[in-house]
């Protein structure tokens, strides 16, 4: 994946949708931002969208014009509580799928997600048994969105991250395979930085992530060394050969 990338950010009006504007401000990749409100479009340039694309996930309105011309799509979508208690169709869900599809359509490259720890049901912490426990609805729609991921023909990541919280952002995290069993809380900051760096570093390249805080459970931590898109101030030194 170049530096020149076109990115969409969908559910960008999110929490971590706009910790991942912030972090995308000033770097190379064209970032494009996906909302169902046109009225947020202003509040998503001020954060750092170079466009705002307006459309619908679940009623698949507006996608085919969000996707045009797009690398990278990191999904960002998710559904409240209440949604998990009251819908029988979630935007994690049959949303992300009908994103998935337009993207791959379109030609996209790569696919990031950010899903929840205890998705697929097997080898869990007991948090993500919680998890399944008390919004396993929602928890199977990520895990029908996760399987479609996994069998697209593009390049992806999906992150299943803790207890989210809107804490700073460390930089410090325990990232380890799916189903290794880790528990604790994350802050969304954190989390939109390894979604902005995953298309962008080779050892996240189709891979299902499970995330939380450092220093929980660091003796299970895969060594990644997670790769920002450069900033314009970011050159690359070039060798002049003398005369």
């Amino acid at each position: 994946m170049t530096n020149g990338a076109t990115i969409l950010v969908a559910g960008a009006s999110g929490e971590t949708g706009r910790e991942i504007l912030r972090i995308l401000d000033g770097r190379d990749p064209q970032v494009r931002a996906l909302t169902r409100a046109e009225s947020k479009a202003d509040r998503l340039r001020a954060l750092g969208a170079d466009e705002v694309a307006v459309g619908d996930l679940l009623a698949e309105t507006g996608l085919d014009a969000a996707v045009e011309g797009v690398d990278v799509v990191l999904s960002a979508v998710g559904s409240t509580v209440t949604d998990a208690l009251a819908a029988t169709e979630f935007v994690d869900g049959a949303g992300t799928m009908a994103l998935l599809e337009a993207a791959a359509d379109a030609g996209a490259e790569a696919f990031v997600m950010e899903s929840a720890l205890g998705v697929g049901g097997e080898g869990g912490s007991a948090l993500a048994r919680v998890f399944d426990a008390f919004i396993g609805p929602l928890q199977d729609a990520k895990a029908r969105a996760e399987a479609a991921i996994r069998e697209a023909d593009v390049r992806h990541t999906i992150l299943r991250p803790g207890v989210l919280t809107n804490g700073r952002r460390t930089d410090d995290v325990t990232v380890a395979p799916a189903d290794t069993g880790l528990w604790g809380t994350v802050s969304r900051a954190d989390v939109a930085r390894l979604m902005v760096a995953a298309p962008f570093t080779g050892a996240a390249a189709h891979r299902t992530l499970e995330v939380v805080s450092t220093p929980s459970h660091r003796e299970l931590g895969l060594a990644i060394d997670w790769q920002l898109p450069r900033a314009p101030s970011e050159t690359i030194p070039v060798e002049v050969a003398d005369d």
